[in-house]
């Protein structure tokens, strides 16, 4: 499935998500500076995140709540060195939580991330669109 938007048409990028993904386990990649954060934030706020979200680049993991539905995690592992360091945070717990974790640079940790899951590919595109790739695995 393929949706493309401007980024000043983010909400409606986070709307087709929203009715998109079917996992509560979702990778967003994508190259640096190309919104994956951004659309975590606006897909978030779809949902109701009271919390300023924001990257979890030097914390590796932020924790949200969405009203009425318990706890959100929100990873950031570009700054990671080694499969190691996930599983120091307990990235296994929180995978077979069942709560909703949106993971940025995912593809780091791939082989802990278990089969049933989303993968957004946020690609670039001229004059600050880009087009989102949704599989699933």
């Amino acid at each position: 499935m393929f949706f493309k938007y401007h980024l000043e048409e983010i909400k409606a990028a986070a709307n087709y998500l929203d009715k998109n993904i079917q996992t509560s386990i979702v990778c967003f990649n994508g190259p640096m500076g190309s919104g994956k954060t951004t659309l975590i934030s606006a897909l978030c706020s779809k949902w109701n995140v009271k919390d300023l979200v924001s990257s979890p680049t030097f914390s590796i993991v932020n924790q949200y709540e969405i009203l009425n539905k318990g706890s959100l995690f929100h990873f950031d592992f570009y700054r990671l060195n080694s499969i190691e360091e996930a599983l120091d945070i307990g990235v296994e717990e929180y995978l077979d939580s069942g709560s909703i974790c949106l993971i940025e640079w995912g593809e780091r940790i791939k082989r802990l991330l278990p089969e049933n899951i989303n993968i957004v590919e946020l690609i670039l595109e001229e004059n600050d669109f880009r087009t989102l790739k949704i599989s699933h695995k």
